[in-house]
């Protein structure tokens, strides 16, 4: 079970921009809202898009198998539509904030953020990049990362792709598809993007039952064919973007992954099952299900892959340190609260079941290898103090903020990991390097705080009694982030 912020938007502008509750473009009846038969207005608010929202949650829903089938349809295509209404928000967004950004650049003698850099176009287009990503993730729900692909994909669509946004928007594409075709294409010129837009989405019948794989492999055999060269400078480039991640997974497990060229990809993998096959032919793995004494294929491949990359002859004899936050309760009194699991750099990987942490550390101490640290909260919970410093740790303090933020980054919805601990309120600002004005940022959240227009400022949550930090974007909404809870410590009986 993944760990999960307190977090809460606060209205502001957005809220007072539109007072009433019901749509303009709605009727009202002793069924509910209805907006049939009356035209859409010219401007659309949130607060009438709001109206429409409760008016579909409240109204009957058909009750024939048929209509039930049609309905679900109508929802989709409804849902391809607002993904394509969002879409044209988000470019005059961006151009609205790039056309500010330019402004300032024209009038402003010193960089707006009070630094001692430069004010150039190309540095101004990068605040306003950034800032307008955090705002719509912000506004979405979603990663930075994520609001950064919907945005780029947003702008293709708009000005090179019209076919495929066409098809957004009557709902003959969802989102996921239509950023596909777009990435699909990214390496093409403005023309031969336009020839595939046009083979693939100009005639609706064209995507009639066409699944997604479908989709994206007739795109790129199209690319593949305008222009051969291109891809293959793409994939060049792509050789370049290599990389190992790792992901929590279920069950106290991760997911570890890695993007490799092809080549490289499936030597690893023969290499694997070449042991995995071996050991099964030797009789120390012939389980297909994993039971018994007898490891299954899968089980082989996955040590065989611990004991190359870490040199050791027996996976589970790994010499790493990992970081377990866990209470007095579940550490000694056999409580059952879950603990969290972090590496040396106080990246989070997510809860474990409390008999899988006591294994974890009766593990360490059996190697001798195990180093007990102590982390003090007040009665509600946040975090004040922790005990001197020992083997493996650096920094009291770092410390003492990475495991109140559990590793997780702040911005709320972000769920990177962890890699700078930030001054909520600047340093040049007056803000201080304590415990309460400190919080764990991933890279980009951290470099679009320093953006014109971004204030963040702490507090107490009343509700929880721990670290709570607002943030007021450029547009002016405020949006609050409350520090996980730690793991809650035994207390005397009254």
């Amino acid at each position: 079970m993944t760990t999960r912020r307190a977090v809460r938007f606060v209205p502001g502008s957005l809220e007072e921009a539109g007072q009433a509750a019901t749509p303009a473009h709605a009727t009202v009846s002793s069924g509910g809202l209805s907006p049939a038969g009356v035209s859409a207005p010219v401007d659309v608010s949130a607060a009438d898009v709001v109206g429409v929202h409760e008016w579909l949650l409240a109204a009957g829903k058909p009750g024939g198998m048929r209509d039930q089938v049609g309905m679900l349809r109508a929802l989709e295509d409804l849902a391809g539509g607002i993904a394509a209404v969002q879409a044209q928000l988000m470019v005059e967004l961006d151009q609205s904030v790039r056309d500010q950004a330019h402004q300032t650049v024209a009038t402003a003698e010193a960089d707006p953020a009070g630094r001692s850099v430069p004010v150039t176009i190309r540095s101004t287009e990068r605040e306003a990049a950034r800032s307008v990503r955090s705002e719509v993730a912000l506004a979405l729900r979603v990663s930075p990362h994520r609001a950064g692909t919907l945005i780029g994909a947003a702008k293709m669509l708009h000005t090179e792709m019209p076919h495929t946004l066409a098809a957004l928007r009557a709902g003959r594409l969802t989102q996921e598809r239509a950023i596909i075709l777009v990435r699909e294409t990214a390496c093409l010129e403005a023309e031969d993007r336009a020839c595939v837009d046009a083979d693939l989405c100009a005639d609706p019948a064209t995507l009639e039952g066409v699944g997604t794989r479908e989709l994206e492999a007739r795109a790129r055999k199209r690319a593949a064919e305008l222009d051969p060269a291109a891809v293959v400078r793409r994939a060049a480039k792509a050789a370049k973007d290599r990389y190992v991640s790792i992901r929590p997974a279920p069950e106290a497990m991760v997911r570890l992954g890695a993007l490799l060229p092809v080549a490289e990809g499936v030597r690893v993998y023969a290499a694997l099952k070449q042991a995995a096959d071996a050991a099964r032919a030797g009789g120390t793995g012939d389980a297909e299900d994993g039971e018994g004494e007898g490891r299954s294929r899968g089980q082989v491949m996955a040590d065989a892959l611990v004991e190359r990359v870490t040199g050791q002859e027996i996976a589970d004899q790994v010499p790493v340190t990992v970081n377990l936050i866990v209470s007095d309760r579940t550490l000694l009194a056999a409580g059952h609260e879950p603990a969290v699991v972090a590496d040396e750099s106080g990246r989070g990987f997510g809860p474990v079941p409390a008999q899988v942490a006591r294994n974890v550390v009766a593990a360490g101490l059996d190697a001798d290898a195990a180093w007990l640290r102590a982390v003090y909260a007040d009665p509600a919970g946040d975090l004040v103090a922790a005990s001197s410093r020992q083997r493996f740790f650096a920094g009291g303090l770092a410390d003492l903020l990475r495991v109140r933020d559990q590793g997780i980054c702040r911005t709320p919805w972000c769920d990177a990991p962890v890699k700078h601990l930030d001054h909520v309120v600047p340093v040049g600002a007056g803000g201080s390097t304590v415990l309460g004005n400190g919080q764990g940022l991933c890279e980009a959240c951290n470099q679009t705080k320093e953006a014109p227009g971004w204030k963040a400022t702490t507090g107490t949550d009343p509700a929880t009694g721990r670290h709570r930090v607002t943030t007021t974007t450029p547009t002016g909404l405020r949006y609050e982030s409350v520090a996980p809870p730690p793991p809650t410590p035994a207390r005397h009986a009254a």
